[in-house]
């Protein structure tokens, strides 16, 4: 790998909450700020066969872990950087340098987190992200019963990670770790919605306090497993769906969770309805705040991209082991994506994700 040297400036100082609102309203082809927030996937390797992911059906890249020396030169690029964010299409929590990448960060003055499916959520690993400093941990589970964790997931490990998720909120509660937030978060599916007040209370049951229904993404063509029109609640709800939703609200409620139907953690103000104008990607601004860089130091436009269109030639943006970040952040490739996503003919990859996003 040839490292980058350090050159992109530091970054304004922004609420990682709300790392998205740092473009500015009237953007431009060029980026006039350095990125906020980056997506690093630290690994494309995972233990589960999701019905929802394009790598269960395909191999993306060649499976790797990023690599400590890719890892590094990158961060050390945006000393200013707002967020962090430690995943991509793999599990990583199956990367061993994963505490060390967090207290990384950390000490850079990063707010972290990524998503874990918690198979592998032990009491060792679990104390070693809350020594480095892990602000989230958000735990994908999909499901509110075994059958239907099989059906989305793809292998049976829903007991094991809800004894995973509970022991260690137990450790949190008993030695007064506030952090990492841990949240849990079902991927909204017309096979699953109906489990969602059920999922609330099973989350509750495990010590969490948090609950997000994640929107599906799904490719508008040649669909794969469950991720598929038909299943996406986005602008799809009946009469039905809707009292369901809000009977989770009312049952978390009741049982004292945080809960979001349109991830308003990460995306304020956005619900599940397309804008008026049909132009939802115009919305977006992750290409002027976020730099997604794949385990093998590909430069993606965002976390989504790989869900809505196959093929990762047909968004790569750079390559962060040949080039510094400020040359790929402002180079022909980025520049010539923003100027498709600002106009009515954007990216496929934007066009068929509009408002679609995971978050």
């Amino acid at each position: 790998m040839t490292s980058p040297r350090t050159e992109t400036p530091g970054a304004p100082a922004v609420d990682p909450r709300r790392y998205h609102e740092a473009a500015p309203a009237q953007a431009g082809a060029r980026a006039e700020r350095p990125p906020v927030c980056l997506y690093l996937e630290v690994t494309n390797r995972c233990n589960l066969l999701c019905t929802t992911c394009p790598r269960t059906y395909a191999e993306l890249e060649p499976p790797a872990d990023m690599s400590w020396d890719l890892f590094t030169a990158i961060v050390d690029q945006v000393p200013g950087l707002a967020r962090a964010v430690l995943h991509g299409v793999g599990e990583p929590m199956l990367v061993k340098d994963l505490p060390r990448m967090v207290a990384y960060l950390k000490a850079r003055g990063s707010y972290v987190l990524f998503n874990t499916n918690g198979t592998v959520l032990s009491e060792r690993n679990g104390r070693a992200l809350i020594e480095a400093g892990l602000d989230e941990l958000r735990v994908s589970l999909d499901a509110s019963t075994r059958a239907s964790y099989i059906q989305v997931r793809g292998k049976d490990y829903f007991e094991r990670i809800l004894r995973n998720v509970r022991a260690f909120r137990a450790l949190q509660e008993r030695e007064g770790h506030a952090t990492p937030r841990v949240s849990a978060w079902l991927t909204g599916l017309k096979e699953t919605l109906h489990e969602l007040p059920a999922f609330v209370r099973v989350a509750a049951e495990a010590g969490v306090r948090e609950v997000y229904l994640q929107r599906l993404v799904f490719f508008e063509t040649d669909a794969i497993g469950l991720a598929r029109p038909d299943q996406a609640l986005y602008e799809r709800m009946d009469r039905e769906e809707t009292a369901i939703l809000a009977e989770a609200e009312a049952e978390a409620a009741r049982l004292g969770l945080a809960f979001s139907a349109s991830g308003a953690a990460s995306e304020p103000g956005m619900s599940l309805r397309r804008a008026e104008d049909e132009t939802p990607w115009s919305l977006c601004r992750r290409p002027w705040t976020v730099m997604y860089i794949t385990a093998n130091g590909r430069a993606l436009p965002c976390c989504i991209a790989p869900f809505s269109q196959r093929g990762y030639e047909n968004y790569t943006l750079g390559d962060a082991t040949q080039d510094t970040l400020r040359a790929i952040w402002n180079g022909p490739a980025y520049a010539d994506f923003r100027a498709a996503l600002l106009s009515d003919r954007p990216a496929e990859a934007c066009a068929s994700c509009g408002l679609r996003w995971s978050l």
